[in-house]
């Protein structure tokens, strides 16, 4: 998986390895799996500090994934348009080129911070960071981070964020939870998107996508929506958002500190996939 992308090592975190940087050596020299196991420990001490910074202003971070072409970007769009009277809202854009979905989203208005990875194939901490840091957190109550399309990696790094949404579309096939189980393990909702297709596609059951979830020990949410229609499934992921939020402020009150269910089945896969890059660094 790994070898091809070159997902391990990322603009944002390249530093870490180059010439004097942090993980430059490695204990013997050329051990690559030490330097992967030490790029994800950056990662999430790199994680903790962006939470603090959503955390200091009690801002909620969500953490959009799913496959290319699921509906983020229009989920996104429909969202932002129905809370935008209630709540300030501000969205990091992860693409591997183009600004698309950025421009997109600041067209409703709202501010948008564009990622683009070049090869990797998730956003990490270190991408999130520079992004935090054009955005004006005490003027916001949600950033939304919409991860690059891909049903493995995202969910196996943590970006400082408190929520996962995963999003299959009923284009797709509602066997994904069973075929990428460590994306949908992940997921604190799940959300069926383009559900209006459903009138015209036979091949796609709700039931069964919810019973291959639920088969992955997931009790969380399940919502059916459209957001072309803004249906009443769309109506329930606007309150589980709403509700989510303030839930989240209390929980800050209280001191309690919130983080996402990060797949360490994902970041083993990760670690073992990347042993032969090393050569390459």
């Amino acid at each position: 998986m790994c070898d091809t992308c070159g997902c391990n090592i990322t603009e944002a975190n390249r530093h870490l390895l180059e010439k004097d940087g942090k993980l430059s050596q490695t204990p013997d020299g050329h051990t690559a799996i030490d330097v992967l196991h030490s790029l994800l420990h950056e990662n999430d001490h790199q994680a903790a500090h962006n939470r603090e910074h959503f955390d200091k202003h009690q801002v909620l971070a969500v953490n959009l994934m799913s496959s290319p072409g699921s509906g983020k970007t229009r989920l996104l769009e429909q969202t932002l348009e129905q809370l935008g009277k209630h709540f300030r809202m501000a969205v990091i854009e992860g693409d591997l080129e183009t600004e698309n979905d950025a421009q997109r989203i600041r067209a409703k208005g709202v501010p948008a911070i564009q990622i683009t990875t070049g090869s990797a194939c998730h956003l990490d901490a270190h991408m999130v960071h520079q992004a935090v840091h054009d955005l004006d957190l005490s003027q916001l109550d949600i950033v939304f981070i919409e991860n690059v399309g891909n049903l493995v990696c995202p969910a196996s790094f943590d970006l400082g964020h408190h929520v996962n949404i995963t999003l299959l579309s009923v284009t797709e096939g509602d066997d994904k939870p069973s075929k990428y189980p460590v994306m949908f393990r992940a997921a604190d909702v799940l959300l069926i998107t383009k559900a209006d297709l459903l009138q015209v596609l036979d091949d796609f059951d709700t039931a069964v996508a919810a019973k291959n979830f639920r088969q992955l020990a997931k009790a969380n949410p399940v919502i059916a929506l459209s957001a072309k229609t803004r249906d009443e499934g769309f109506q329930a992921w606007i309150q589980w958002l709403t509700e989510t939020l303030s839930q989240h402020r209390l929980r800050i009150a209280e001191g309690e500190q919130v983080r996402p269910a990060i797949q360490q089945d994902g970041q083993r896969l990760h670690q073992h996939d990347g042993m032969s890059e090393h050569h390459h660094l």
